[in-house]
């Protein structure tokens, strides 16, 4: 299943709406990679809020997917993990270590602006 995959301004959102396979997972990873680059956005949005179920292959995709984020440039942001998710993830062990995440897209746009508004007044 195809992730719509939004441009916003200088940002990108990708909203998973159902479970992915791990091929739909590393799809997924390859087409936020590319468009980074391609639309040299400054930062990325995965939206899980469809998602009650984060399995290990997944978390440990979407971290990955914010390292080679990182290297390239950007930001990524892990928006809407749902309460249960958040607690199963934790008792089986699974984290999102070094990964930003945000309540909500909301609070995901306003993260971004704030590392970009802060990454200006530094240079």
């Amino acid at each position: 299943m195809a992730v719509p995959i939004l441009k916003q301004s200088q940002y990108l959102i990708a909203t998973i709406q159902s479970a992915l396979t791990d091929e739909d997972l590393i799809t997924l990873q390859r087409a936020l990679v590319e468009q980074v680059g391609k639309f040299r956005s400054r930062g990325v949005i995965v939206d899980v809020t469809s998602l009650d179920v984060l399995d290990s292959f997944a978390s440990r995709t979407l971290r990955d997917i914010a390292h080679i984020i990182r290297l390239r440039g950007a930001e990524t942001v892990i928006v809407g993990v749902q309460p249960e998710v958040a607690l199963a993830m934790v008792q089986l062990g699974i984290t999102l270590e070094k990964v930003a995440t945000a309540l909500d897209l909301e609070e995901g746009l306003a993260y971004l602006d704030k590392k970009l508004r802060h990454a200006r007044e530094e240079s």
